[in-house]
């Protein structure tokens, strides 16, 4: 391997000096930075003090945790929705906990359900003269795992004057009524089934 040529020095009279040190044959000149590189570094550090204020000091910059969590929830809940199987309890309780599910079912139930059971869901339970029964307790008249709980709410309780609900609203407006119901109860909660009166 052929070692480099020397570099020539500046002429003496161009004010460009070069520094003492020499490493494999290189010198350096001993030149001030450029501008440009230096407004670059001084700018990266004011930047870097504002960020870490704004976001670990004052609090005026929310944090990407809350707003990354907020979008997983709503790719959670479109994937649920493309997908409901009617017959899955544990996929009834995942929608239970989603808000989307809860917050569409709560409006679809407040236009149309809360006539007979109450804004509440509390139904006979809290008003006698209430036309529906009470959907907080444990107690249910047609069963009350998830899947049969979507089945009196789709096929309706013709005896009682209750409507089948799913050919109005669809299989999804049908889920997330479910879903907000469910949302008022734990899985796993004892369930008792109650003789209609």
């Amino acid at each position: 391997m052929s070692a480099m040529p020397p570099s020539t020095p500046p002429p003496e009279d161009s004010g460009i000096k070069i520094r003492e040190h020499v490493y494999d044959g290189i010198q350096e000149y001993d030149q001030r930075l450029p501008n440009w590189w230096l407004f670059t570094l001084y700018g990266a550090i004011v930047f870097w003090l504002v960020y870490w204020f704004a976001q670990m000091l004052s609090g005026l910059a929310t944090a990407d945790g809350p707003a990354v969590d907020a979008a997983m929830g709503r790719i959670a809940a479109a994937k649920m929705a493309s997908s409901i199987d009617v017959t899955n309890d544990a996929k009834f309780w995942e929608m239970a906990a989603a808000p989307a599910f809860t917050d569409a079912g709560k409006q679809t139930y407040t236009s149309l359900c809360a006539a007979c059971h109450l804004a509440s869901l509390r139904g006979k339970s809290e008003n006698p003269a209430a036309v529906g029964p009470d959907l907080t307790d444990t107690a249910w008249i047609h069963g009350g795992t998830p899947k049969e709980v979507f089945a009196t709410v789709a096929k309706g309780v013709v005896a009682k004057g209750m409507p089948a609900w799913e050919p109005m609203l669809g299989q999804k407006k049908t889920a997330e009524v479910v879903a907000y119901l469910l949302s008022h109860h734990k899985p796993g909660d004892p369930i008792t089934v109650e003789v209609s009166k």
